[in-house]
């Protein structure tokens, strides 16, 4: 029988991820109280930065349990990973075990975390596995789209790989919706069909994230002189 991640692990995480993320940079988070406040729950966020992941476990109203690539699972870092609760999955293969483990997450009413576009890019959810559909139809589970915003706007002067200290980070919760059509089908075209509909979801989340917060698509925060009517009374 596959173990599953412990919820008291993940809480401890949420506390460890409160305490850095707001120790090290100012986020700024908005629509957290869409979030369900019980059953399962599936955080789809967008991935331009390493600390996107961290960002929303330490700012998420929930303990959340993130599917994570394996080759973060190095060193000291298997064993502290493992213990808040997050899952090593190959992304190269069907891992069964990180599946069988994430729906645990869900059938046990847990948030599981996933970044839909498999890897970190542009973080604008323009190319996304049919991995989140696949959880969300399964285990009829809501998404939550969520925007990180800011991350990648500069390179700090102490860390290059890190975002300035004290720097201003948005997390953007959206409204939660349905992945699948009510039909309860999880055929391939079935499937399809639904990371069709979550992907225009998360893209018009982020494209209203980008607004409420002022922010340019390139994430930095817009400034007056940016904007075409900038002046104009």
């Amino acid at each position: 029988m596959t173990e599953l991640p412990s919820p008291r692990g993940a809480e401890i995480g949420r506390r460890i991820g409160v305490g850095l993320m707001y120790g090290l940079w100012r986020p700024r988070v908005l629509g957290a109280w869409k979030v369900p406040a019980t059953g399962p729950v599936i955080f789809a966020v967008n991935h331009a930065h390493n600390i996107d992941g961290p960002m929303v476990m330490g700012v998420a109203p929930r303990a959340t349990h993130f599917l994570i690539k394996k080759e973060a699972f190095v060193g000291p870092l298997d064993p502290f990973l493992t213990g808040i609760g997050q899952l090593k999955v190959d992304r190269h293969t069907t891992d069964r075990t990180a599946i069988t483990r994430a729906l645990g997450v869900l059938q046990q009413g847990g948030a599981l975390g996933i970044f839909p576009e498999g890897t970190r890019g542009e973080g604008d959810f323009a190319s996304l596995r049919a991995g989140l559909a696949y959880f969300a139809v399964r285990g009829g589970a809501p998404i939550v789209p969520v925007a990180v915003l800011g991350s990648t706007d500069r390179r700090g002067r102490l860390v290059k790989a890190l975002p300035p200290l004290r720097s201003r980070v948005d997390v953007v919760f959206g409204d939660p919706f349905e992945a699948g059509d009510g039909s309860g089908r999880r055929t391939r075209k079935a499937l399809d069909e639904a990371t069709e509909r979550i992907q225009k979801h998360l893209a018009a989340h982020l494209e209203q994230a980008r607004r409420s917060t002022g922010r340019t698509a390139a994430g930095r925060e817009e400034m007056p002189g940016d904007r075409p009517d900038a002046g104009r009374h």
